[in-house]
């Protein structure tokens, strides 16, 4: 049994508008600052913008699509991992970025072909969404705790 298109809508609106979301609240942040953890433990901005693209491909894979990367290489962005355990091995900002990018990109195209979700896939579609809503969050509280302004507006 499927589920009716405005499923599909609703998803295809939420990508979006995280993207939009995420990229504004991330935008400007230097890789320096991007390896801040506030408080001296705190995840910093690299580990929750990896973190929200290792859990992305996830969402790509139950959509039929591949990864934007290998997430054996990429483990140490997988939820329970302590960041500041793995700060020697966070890839840079501007590399993660191009992997949110493409991770979009892949998204929205997939999204595009799609009717319908299997019944069977919904708990997980909307589990991953409202995960990217939490996450994209963090990154606004982070930009202000580096000192800039509030991309939000």
């Amino acid at each position: 049994m499927e589920t009716q298109a405005n499923d599909v809508e609703l998803i295809k609106n939420q990508v979006v508008s995280t993207y939009y979301v995420i990229s504004s609240n991330i935008e400007g942040i230097t890789n320096e600052e991007s390896m801040v953890f506030p408080n001296g433990e705190a995840n910093c901005m690299n580990w929750i913008l990896g973190h929200l693209i290792y859990i992305r491909n996830p969402l790509l894979n139950i959509l039929g699509e591949e990864s934007v990367w290998d997430s054996e290489k990429f483990s140490f962005y997988n939820r329970g991992e302590i960041a500041l355990d793995h700060k020697d091995k966070l890839v840079s900002f501007e590399e993660l970025k191009s992997y949110l990018k493409q991770s979009q990109d892949k998204l929205e195209a997939k999204l595009n072909t799609l009717n319908s979700f299997q019944t069977e896939m919904v708990k997980d579609i909307s589990t991953l969404s409202l995960h990217e809503i939490y996450h994209s969050g963090q990154l606004g509280y982070l930009r202000r705790i580096l000192g800039k302004p509030g991309a939000i507006k």
